[in-house]
């Protein structure tokens, strides 16, 4: 039996394409973009001796690069995923960074692979386009799943600030300092805002709409209401930590309960391609006899297409929100 290493050499160049994007964007950034260190980006800046308005301007500019509002499809769905994990390329490099990636895909399966050109060129689209929106989609939702673990935390902060007699603007940027990114970044950027006269409730709104967090609208929605009508701010807070601890809790049990379902519709979306590696590993003539008949490539379409309509359908059916 005569096994083909030609899946190991796909996955390897997939995983290089992968590599080589985090290590051109931390090239390019630094480390500290990651907004995943203990002490906070902007409070790490301010330590280095910069002016808290220079900070400021250096992270609004870093936030006002995916608002070109575009509406073509693949562009804007680019951007609203960078948006949300805020990433430091703008969609239009992140597009750049997709061709350049093709381009090396392409040519490390010309050195690497004996299959034909337009299957190697179709291969290294996949590679460039897929594995650059595979990285941006993770960082998003790590950093939208992160913002929404911290969030009770940071109203909680608030809300003793409050009660010991802090401004709603004090109180924030003391959460601010306490709470690690993503979140305490945010925080911060919003507390030196609101120090320079902009109104609370838009500041938050528009963080809200940014990472598309039903929560933080509510946050934002009872600090507006509270400026406009008065009322006990701490009490209204408090509030909304329990109401946003409740979701999370029954999040999680959402997600424990729909568990078995979401790994058995991950394992009937993977089987099929997994299968289809093996036989291709293990005998890479299988499909020799019927390659040359005309129903061959429309039937793989049909096939290829069901597949994705099922992955499709599967995580629609477990996506349940709460």
């Amino acid at each position: 039996m005569e096994l083909s290493l030609s899946p190991l050499i796909y996955l390897a160049i997939f995983g290089s394409v992968l590599l080589l994007i985090n290590g051109i964007y931390l090239l390019a950034f630094g480390r500290s973009i990651e907004h995943d260190s203990k002490l906070n980006r902007r409070l790490e800046l301010l330590e280095k001796g910069r002016a808290k308005k220079d900070v400021m301007e250096q992270l609004r500019k870093e936030r006002s690069i995916h608002r070109s509002g575009l509406s073509i499809p693949i562009y804007g769905l680019l951007e609203d995923r960078a948006r949300k994990g805020n990433i430091a390329f703008s969609a239009r490099s992140l597009l750049l960074l997709m061709v350049a990636l093709s381009v090396f895909s392409f040519v490390m399966l010309s050195f690497a692979t004996s299959t034909e050109v337009t299957m190697r060129a179709g291969i290294g689209v996949l590679f460039g386009f897929g594995g650059v929106f595979f990285w941006v989609s993770r960082k998003a939702k790590k950093r939208v799943a992160a913002i929404e673990e911290q969030l009770p935390e940071a109203i909680d902060l608030m809300v003793r600030s409050l009660r010991v007699g802090h401004p709603f603007g004090a109180a924030l940027s003391i959460a601010a300092d306490e709470v690690s990114d993503p979140l305490g970044t945010e925080l911060g950027l919003i507390g030196d805002e609101l120090s320079y006269g902009r109104d609370a409730g838009e500041a938050i709104s528009e963080f809200a709409d940014r990472v598309d967090l039903q929560d933080l609208r509510f946050l934002a929605v009872a600090v507006s209401i509270q400026q406009r009508s008065g009322g006990n701010l701490a009490e209204i807070l408090d509030g909304l930590s329990k109401v946003v601890r409740s979701r999370f809790k029954l999040f999680r049990r959402v997600r424990a309960i729909t568990a078995e379902a979401r790994w058995s519709g991950l394992f009937l979306s993977v089987f099929p391609l997994a299968a289809l590696v093996m036989i291709q590993a293990i005998k890479p003539d299988y499909y020799d006899n019927v390659k040359e008949t005309p129903l061959y490539l429309p039937l793989a379409i049909v096939v290829v297409l069901f597949l994705i309509i099922n992955v499709l359908y599967m995580r629609k059916m477990t996506d349940i929100k709460v």
